[in-house]
């Protein structure tokens, strides 16, 4: 009797849970389908809602602290490696012979450069996130000082008598000049937009700055960015050159002799379908000439072949002796070695009319491409030891420092910097956001039109069968893990279904990703994109008296007649903080005759400063233009009662704004936290 009791038992046990499991599990299947778009992605709640957990327990288990090695300089001994630790915001010193990290000095948050006093007494590191430089004793291994410099410093040089600190302010799109005697800025210099890279020549007199957003000019005509030229003795800018059909130039260097300076770039064509990518002209990557013995004219050429790029060309060094030079393809986890003199030749050889012309040569690369160096992934600064034998490699996604024998061009050894062995989900993400293996022959990676997970400031076509319709202005990426759906059309409700299916559909035109990649990636973008801090127009969390005002027009019911604003027209209806958007579409009349009839996807606004252009397609230049020049008819909010000094004080509030973390205590902080 008791043995059936207990079969009668387990039997209603096990038909209760056929009941609850069947339908649990169509609710599951139903709910992941939805969210990834396909119907066979795996059931497992983990995806979701584990690797995107935005609880702090839970995100410290299941990620690591990377150190993500980016830029590097060598001590004139060539016994000493120093390397910028950009996740943990430390300066990591590396003995060469025993390849073991001998000290951790603790700087500024996300540091960007180092570089070395003449005598190797100090080092400078530049905090692209505290807007300071550390200044380390070299003997002590400890922080000096601390110099404040303008926003976003990145690259750095030094004048000639070493008395100047020279540098490159990327989001404030300047160069600060520091006196190193007085410890304090002595001037700024307009540069182009989003610079990064600085170069001194060999005699000391010139100073080149690149840039990495394009100025901004309207749909349909070739971009332009600037080269800035200074005279390094008067301290002042010679000029602005202008790189035409080219941008993203991360990083210079001269050759010894002085006779060239070379800088690293990209050619997009944003100005053609995205479906082109089948045909190879979508991105190509090359590098930047200046002959310095013709009046500085730039001869730009392709280092992709036909049928093979390699994508986002980072930093470029010479040899000591002139004759090759070294650039790592971080998109493509390479090492491309190339002859200065075959270069020297090429531009010899080529009648001035034709240079034009072999910017856009896929062939051409044959002629000055020596080798291709696979490395570990994501290779950013480069660093060659004082005999030029030795390249140092930071392979910023792999926490460790390639050694390359320049002789033989074989990898000798990787200089392991002590970070994590276990590659977190989120961590693989960031790998494949940063390499082009996804994309139709490597042309690009997602990091090429999201540069520093924002967006590169183009217009693009993405057009399918109908050429030119639906251009767009590519979207920041930071902190959207919370602002679905996403695209202007807000077609895709989750990042799956933004970069599984219909992403390679549309622009890799490859396979799409794996589902574990899918995964990764999303885990990646979702929570392991973090805002810098506003502190160009909002360095304290304390808005200035404009701000205010401007607050208060942001979240004014009334106009200035007194007369009640309609709901739905008001600023703060559908820019709520803390996201700046209520995620809903939104009709604001800005609709271009090319453009589908849709409602636009709400964005979110912070740091909304460091994203012109503006509007969908791009076609207003500053945030003022969005009201004065393409919001008449009081749709896009109700703004044209506003006096001029009205709409000064919105704008200024709007400039002020930044992640939903900005005014919390410990902001900088918790921007440490790595992926």
């Amino acid at each position: 009797m008791k043995s059936k009791k207990v079969k009668i038992f387990f039997f209603v046990i096990a038909f209760l849970g056929l009941i609850i499991f069947i339908p649990g599990r169509m609710f599951v299947r139903h709910h992941v389908n939805q969210k990834t778009a396909v119907t066979d992605h795996p059931l497992k709640c983990t995806s979701c809602h584990l690797y995107t957990s935005k609880n702090k327990i839970v995100s410290n288990l299941i990620n690591e602290d990377y150190y993500s090695p980016f830029n590097i300089a060598v001590s004139n001994d060539g016994k000493r490696l120093f390397v910028v630790a950009q996740d943990t915001g430390e300066l990591l010193i590396v003995d060469v012979e025993s390849k073991t990290v001998v000290q951790k000095v603790k700087v500024g948050v996300h540091p960007h450069s180092v570089i070395l006093d003449k005598t190797n007494a100090l080092a400078y590191v530049s905090n692209q996130w505290s807007d300071n430089i550390s200044v380390v004793d070299l003997a002590t291994s400890k922080v000096l000082d601390t110099l404040i410099t303008g926003n976003g410093p990145s690259g750095l040089a030094l004048s000639a008598d070493g008395a100047k600190l020279l540098v490159v302010d990327t989001y404030g799109s300047d160069l600060s000049v520091i006196d190193l005697d007085t410890k304090e800025e002595m001037k700024r210099l307009r540069t182009g937009s989003d610079p990064t890279g600085t170069a001194l020549s060999p005699d000391g007199k010139k100073l080149y700055v690149t840039s990495r957003r394009s100025k901004i000019v309207p749909y349909g005509e070739p971009l332009v960015s600037d080269l800035t030229q200074i005279d390094a003795t008067t301290l002042r800018v010679d000029e602005h050159k202008d790189i035409e059909e080219a941008y993203m130039m991360e990083n210079i260097t001269f050759t010894p002799s002085g006779d060239l300076a070379l800088m690293t770039l990209i050619r997009p064509k944003n100005l053609i379908p995205s479906i082109q990518v089948e045909g190879g002209w979508m991105m190509t990557h090359g590098i930047g000439v200046i002959d310095q013995n013709n009046e500085g004219r730039i001869i730009q050429l392709l280092t992709d072949q036909p049928n093979a790029y390699y994508s986002d060309s980072f930093d470029i060094v010479v040899s000591p002796d002139g004759k090759r030079a070294y650039v790592s393809n971080a998109g493509a986890d390479k090492i491309t070695v190339m002859s200065v003199d075959s270069i020297r030749a090429i531009i010899k050889e080529t009648p001035k009319e034709q240079l034009k012309n072999i910017a856009n040569n896929l062939g051409v690369s044959s002629r000055f491409v020596i080798d291709r160096i696979s490395t570990g992934a994501n290779p950013k600064g480069l660093a060659l030891s004082p005999d030029g034998k030795k390249l140092y490699i930071a392979e910023q996604l792999e926490d460790k420092i390639g050694v390359l024998n320049t002789e033989t061009l074989k990898m000798e050894t990787a200089i392991d910097l002590g970070g994590p062995t276990r590659i977190t989900v989120a961590r693989q993400g960031r790998r494949l956001f940063n390499n082009a293996g996804h994309t139709f022959q490597n042309q690009y990676a997602c990091y090429t039109c999201h540069p520093d997970n924002h967006e590169d400031g183009l217009v693009y076509n993405m057009a399918g069968k109908d050429m030119g319709r639906n251009v767009t202005n590519t979207q920041s990426l930071r902190e959207i893990g919370d602002t679905p759906p996403f695209k202007w059309n807000g077609k895709n409700q989750t990042i799956y279904k933004q970069d599984g299916m219909r992403f390679s559909t549309v622009l890799t035109r490859t396979e799409q990703f794996s589902y574990d990649d899918l995964d990764a990636i999303t885990a990646y973008i979702k929570r392991g994109i973090k805002y810098p801090p506003n502190l160009m127009y909002n360095p304290h969390g304390e808005l200035t008296e404009s701000q205010l005002r401007g607050k208060e027009i942001y979240n004014r019911t009334k106009d200035n007649s007194g007369n009640v604003i309609p709901e739905n027209n008001r600023c703060y209806t559908c820019h709520p903080a803390p996201l700046y958007s209520n995620l809903q579409p939104a009709d604001v009349s800005t609709l271009a005759v090319s453009d589908d009839s849709i409602l636009f996807d709400t964005p979110h606004l912070g740091n909304i400063y460091a994203s012109p252009p503006y509007l969908h397609d791009g076609r207003a230049a500053t945030l003022e233009e969005i009201w004065t020049i393409y919001g008449e008819d009081n749709k896009h909010g109700y703004v044209n009662d506003l006096t001029k000094m009205q709409l000064n004080d919105l704008i200024d509030y709007l400039k002020s704004l930044g992640g939903p973390e900005q005014e919390d205590e410990g902001y900088q902080e918790q921007q440490t936290a790595s992926f």
